[in-house]
């Protein structure tokens, strides 16, 4: 596809926030095309551009975005993009792989639409410019993979996920969703609940995001349960993380936190050992993790750990 090779192309030349530290050249981003209506940012290793790399498969790694502020100006959250992925070529560096990560919004005028969460809202409002983000990532990746493919550079069916916070909160319900698109998951402090692999507990349903009642109506699907158990998941959190979106009403509704707290727990350490046997009674392969001394952030352990899973799941 002509618009394919021409993206990549300006991938190579045009350069947008310098060199990275490594000498090769920074993400580049790609503008809104068929399936997508905001940009992404593309970071390819210059490893993986060299001949002698042809025979080998690139990885691609996707890292939604999470701004941490509501904000109505796209400009505000694609200047966080451009920060963030420039981290993670440094983090990720030592794993060759492809970085893509999206620039979606979160409205402050519609700020019930959690979309860097991935919440109820974003699912199911008619708002078609902040509608489906699962969806319009997918068209991302496909269009990133394509672009890769017609330059010769081979590139995995499966993406590696990792995300913190709201972005652990994506990651965890993006492979729920489309578990057949991700090849391993790494879930940072997920709201204070990663979506439970179940329809009910104690009697109780469990809508979506907190488990999967209702799936169908909320995604159009039922749960792959049999793909899900493919993905590999990472989840993990510090022991001081008391970071719960639970409590807030953009990401949850007030009914949510009145069926989780007497079924779960009142804070994210609290529901950690539920959570781990939910995922465990439902057959899937989840290693959840927690760090000592650790409040709601991102340490040097948590990042070599990420590295160590992603580098299991990698071939």
């Amino acid at each position: 596809m002509i618009r394919a090779a021409i993206l990549f192309l300006l991938l190579l030349v045009a350069c947008v926030g310098g060199v990275s530290a490594q000498g090769g050249t920074a993400a580049m981003k790609v503008e809104p095309a068929d399936g997508f209506s905001y940009p992404y940012y593309l970071y390819v290793p210059p490893a993986m551009r060299e001949r002698s790399a042809g025979s080998r498969t690139l990885s691609l790694l996707v890292m939604p975005n999470n701004s941490g502020k509501l904000d109505d100006d796209l400009a505000v959250h694609e200047a966080d993009v451009k920060r963030r992925i420039q981290q993670a070529e440094k983090a990720f560096e030592k794993l060759g792989v492809a970085i893509l990560m999206p620039v979606f919004p979160r409205p402050k005028t519609y700020w019930k639409i959690y979309t860097h969460a991935l919440d109820r809202d974003a699912m199911l409002t008619d708002r078609k410019e902040y509608k489906r983000f699962d969806l319009q990532l997918l068209a991302m990746i496909e269009n990133a993979r394509k672009a890769l493919r017609d330059q010769g550079i081979k590139v995995d069916e499966k993406v590696l996920m990792y995300g913190f916070s709201a972005a652990g909160m994506f990651v965890d319900r993006f492979a729920f969703l489309h578990p057949k698109s991700v090849k391993a998951a790494a879930v940072g402090a997920p709201g204070g609940w990663p979506i439970a692999p179940a329809s009910s507990y104690d009697g109780k349903p469990l809508r979506y995001p907190l488990g999967v009642s209702d799936l169908k109506a909320v995604a159009g699907r039922k749960l792959d349960l049999k793909a899900l158990r493919k993905v590999p998941f990472f989840v993990f959190m510090g022991e001081k993380d008391d970071n719960d979106s639970l409590v807030f009403t953009d990401g949850y509704e007030p009914e949510d936190k009145e069926l989780v707290f007497p079924l779960f727990g009142a804070t994210p350490i609290a529901r950690w050992e539920k959570s781990k046997e939910l995922y465990k009674q439902s057959g899937l392969s989840a290693e959840f993790k927690l760090y000592p001394d650790t409040p709601h952030k991102v340490t040097m352990a948590m990042i070599e750990d990420i590295q160590a899973f992603f580098a299991k799941h990698l071939n």
